[in-house]
């Protein structure tokens, strides 16, 4: 009995050690890849794709408000000039990518060149569909910092060129949870990324150089 519970013991350590070691890879390969708002300064990025979060009734909620708001401001530095707002439209009554879109049309950006993702129902089928359905060869990836490191991983594991720019104005209500629960997510995606399987959904290519428009559905 002895022996099985060290076996056990050991197992476990092990797995901690290979989670550990995952999580520590995908923060040191991506770090040099996140910029600030001033500091993106780029030629050639095809949109700026700004990755959904939860909603409260009809507005963002704080987390989604902040990556908005920084999309918002790089695309007023013309550092793109298309966005990708990309989230969770799965069902009728939960529609993340419209109050996305609404956001930003409120905020000044003209309509055409906002486009909706209704299938991102996760950071690695939002990227995955940026390039296969958007046909997108470089972006900029808006999410919070700790969310970024996964991003842009996904984005280099598919052949995307990518950079990210971390919106974290303010502390938020539940922090420690995501940061140990994204923990758990780099490694999912690590694994995903070996396989690279298709996304819930694909579908016919909407080029991101068109008009946005074209992703409406209200």
């Amino acid at each position: 009995m002895k022996k099985v519970i060290k076996y056990v013991i050991i197992f476990i350590l092990i797995v901690i050690l290979i989670v550990l070691s995952i999580n520590f890879y995908l923060i040191i390969s991506t770090k040099n890849q996140i910029l600030e708002v001033e500091n993106a300064n780029l030629d050639n990025v095809d949109c700026i794709l700004v990755l959904g979060a939860g909603i409260w009734g009809d507005k963002p909620s704080p987390i989604l408000e902040d990556r908005l708001l920084t999309g918002i401001e790089l695309y007023k530095n013309n550092v793109s000039s298309k966005i990708i707002m990309s989230g969770d439209h799965g069902r009728e009554e939960y529609d993340e990518v419209n109050i996305m879109k609404s956001f930003a049309i409120e905020k000044g950006i003209p309509s055409e060149n906002i486009f909706m993702d209704h299938a991102g129902f996760s950071s690695y089928d939002s990227i995955y569909r940026a390039k296969e359905i958007f046909n997108c060869k470089k972006i900029i990836i808006v999410t919070q910092k700790y969310h970024l490191y996964r991003a842009i991983y996904i984005a280099n594991q598919l052949g995307i060129e990518a950079y990210g720019v971390n919106s974290d104005p303010r502390q938020y209500v539940g922090a420690t949870y995501r940061e140990v629960r994204e923990i758990l997510a780099r490694n999912k995606d690590f694994l995903k990324c070996i396989f690279k399987p298709a996304p819930t959904f694909l579908g016919e290519t909407i080029p991101v150089s068109g008009n946005g428009d074209i992703t409406n559905d209200k």
